[in-house]
């Protein structure tokens, strides 16, 4: 019998890729663009039936090495399998690619493996090989095997991955892999078979035909095989008769073959989301969409809980505790705020409507509450969100982190000033109602009114500030480009950006502060946190031509010079010294969904000044303002570049 075997690294033409799990914004764990699927075509009838018990298993005897690097911020899981004597057909939902197999199974002398293959051939849809029993080029699979004198192709276990892996021992045996969850992410071909493992629940998993129930043209139509309590001979056995004793077991691989049927039925709901690896916020993310579609006729519930992460293994990040996620809640018309509920305190349910009705697919708004987050970024908050459904077909288990949020970096903003503060003075009268005076004739002041009023235009003025890790200061102007290495840098003048690049760089100034040529910015005192208060002084010499409001070079009487143009005056005779006190006070976080989530990222609060201008010898007038400010970080640059 001659047999034709398409091994292709892409979908070849007429058959359609299909991706449950982490679909489609992103894509998962890929090489050289790609994460690649074999698509085996066995001739028709029994002889191809045949060829898929006896001959498909063998071609599993090399395997392609795939690393997948991941965030590298980690959750940590450990998947149990159960080995039974012989071949096992094993579907990994964790990666350990952080470690080498010769590190772990091979260094482990009660550990009774001693093969482990992974099938991911690469090869263009039109090449095929005769000889089921052979594989075309070694690059196309890859092996471990524990005995010193073969050489491995095969390094490192990977998630969202079926392996053959051969228990040699006469018993059962339970292999642990601690890795990091994946999201499930499959890739179908309706022109060959799929070697796949599904997301059940670990504890009392469906059997097939319950499972299988809302997928009838897969479940009448497909073809499912699977290794008996292991098999020396790599002969798998078809077990559609059995779907109402054999159960989707969390962690087994299964041979189907469904021809000409497109299928993207792999569980009772799917999942779409920023991120292929799984929910990472980093030192600055605030919020994590996640779409929940449900994929069945009837109604569910599916039901999300947070759980802790095991501890980091040797030589990986430490984990300082549970993000403290939150779950975004209806908006309050009022003052247009969210709601929230925390994964701290319960797990949170959503329904679901039938597939294809109102209701069956729903957006769900994750925040990381970073006013509880306490330590430095370098810290990693980890743990893993668990998806679960009311019928008990699936369970999801996706990676979450989050590190505290760090305020380095440059920001952007303006105070809006809309008040003043007043200085009305009202006079004592005399029993004829004018005003009294003292013997010098001076009139007696009976009150002065010094609260705060509005003004009648309010007035913006641009705040630009650098936080460092050690300092912030505000600038009056910045530059934010490509640096002369080619980097982006936040620097203080434009000789310090690449010159063939200045096209690409921008800067950005304020016209109400005082400019210099070294443009060293005035420091802030305080603390730059939600809550605080800083304050920046900001001293104008009344003999400062460049920024001087008072100051007019052409102008006689606003020139500082005197009537023969000789002698400069003194101050308060043309112009006056300026000094400006600001205080930018930062709102404390508010209780609700956004205020919580975005204390990273954006910065509220209420602006006052205290200007003083001084005249001549110890004359001096202070005009109190006060308003409200927003900044935004543009850049997390913590590195202010000044030479």
């Amino acid at each position: 019998m001659t047999t034709e075997i398409f091994l292709t690294a892409e979908k070849p033409k007429g058959t359609s890729g299909g991706r449950c799990g982490v679909a489609p914004f992103q894509s998962t764990n890929r090489l050289e663009g790609g994460l690649r699927t074999a698509h085996v075509v066995p001739p028709s009838g029994a002889q191809g039936l045949e060829w898929l018990k006896t001959g498909i298993p063998r071609l599993l005897l090399l395997l392609l090495t795939l690393l997948a690097t991941l965030s590298a911020s980690a959750q940590w899981q450990t998947q149990t399998v159960t080995l039974k004597p012989g071949w096992n057909a094993v579907y990994l939902h964790v990666d350990a690619s952080h470690v080498t197999l010769d590190a772990t199974v091979g260094t482990d002398t009660t550990n009774p493996i001693t093969e482990i293959w992974l099938w991911k051939p690469r090869m263009s849809p039109d090449r095929f090989i005769n000889n089921p029993q052979q594989p075309v080029g070694a690059d196309d699979w890859s092996s471990w095997n524990q005995s010193a004198s073969v050489a491995d192709t095969l390094a490192r276990l990977i998630g969202n991955a079926a392996y053959l892996v051969r228990n040699e021992s006469a018993s059962d045996y339970t292999w642990s892999i601690l890795g990091k969850p994946v999201p499930p992410h499959y890739e179908w071909t309706s022109k060959g078979v799929n070697f796949i493992g599904f997301a059940t629940p670990a504890v009392n998993p469906p059997l097939f035909s319950t499972f299988l129930g809302p997928a009838q043209r897969l479940s009448s139509g497909g073809e499912f095989f699977r290794y008996d309590d292991g098999n020396n001979d790599l002969t798998p056995s078809l077990f559609n008769a059995l779907f109402n004793t054999v159960r989707v077991r969390r962690g087994q691989a299964f041979w189907i073959r469904n021809p000409n049927e497109f299928n993207r039925y792999f569980g009772a709901f799917e999942i779409a989301s920023q991120n292929s690896t799984g929910i990472h916020f980093g030192a600055s993310g605030s919020q994590y969409s996640l779409r929940l579609r449900n994929v069945t006729p009837a109604s569910i519930t599916v039901t999300m809980a947070l759980l802790t992460s095991e501890a980091a293994p040797s030589g990986q990040t430490a984990i300082s505790g549970v993000p403290p996620l939150l779950l975004r809640g209806a908006l309050n018309a009022s003052d247009l705020t969210y709601a929230f509920t925390s994964f701290s305190t319960d797990s949170q349910n959503v329904t679901l409507a039938p597939r294809g009705q109102v209701g069956s697919e729903t957006e769900i708004i994750l925040g990381v509450n970073r006013v509880a987050m306490t330590g430095s970024p370098s810290d990693l908050y980890a743990g893993i969100l668990r998806l679960t459904d009311s019928l008990g077909y699936t369970q999801m288990d996706l990676p979450v982190s989050a590190s505290p949020a760090s305020t380095s970096g440059l920001w952007i903003g303006n105070a809006l000033v809309n008040q003043v503060r007043h200085s009305l003075k009202s006079y004592q009268r005399g029993t004829d109602n004018q005003p009294v005076q003292t013997d010098s004739g001076q009139y007696v002041v009976a009150n002065t009114v010094t609260t705060l009023g509005s003004v009648a235009r309010p007035f913006n003025l641009r705040l630009i500030v650098h936080k460092s890790d050690t300092e912030a200061r505000l600038f009056q102007r910045v530059y934010y480009g490509p640096g002369l290495a080619n980097n982006t840098v936040v620097a203080t003048r434009q000789n310090l950006l690449l010159p063939t690049m200045l096209s690409s760089a921008r800067r950005i100034s304020a016209v109400h502060l005082p400019f210099s040529d070294g443009n060293a910015g005035w420091p802030f005192t305080g603390q730059f946190a939600q809550g605080q208060a800083i304050t920046a002084q900001v001293n104008l010499s009344f003999a400062d031509h460049a920024s001087n409001p008072f100051l007019h070079g052409f102008h006689p009487d606003h020139d500082n010079l005197n009537a023969t143009f000789d002698a400069t005056l003194p101050r308060g005779a043309e112009s006056y010294d300026t000094d400006r006190r600001m205080i930018l006070t930062f709102t404390a976080p508010g209780n609700d969904f956004v205020s919580l989530t975005s204390g990273g990222n954006r910065m509220t609060g209420q602006y006052s000044e205290e200007m003083t201008l001084k005249g001549s010898g110890t004359e001096s007038r202070q005009i109190d303002t006060a308003g409200v400010f927003v900044l935004k970080r543009i850049s997390d640059i913590a590195t202010l570049t000044t030479q």
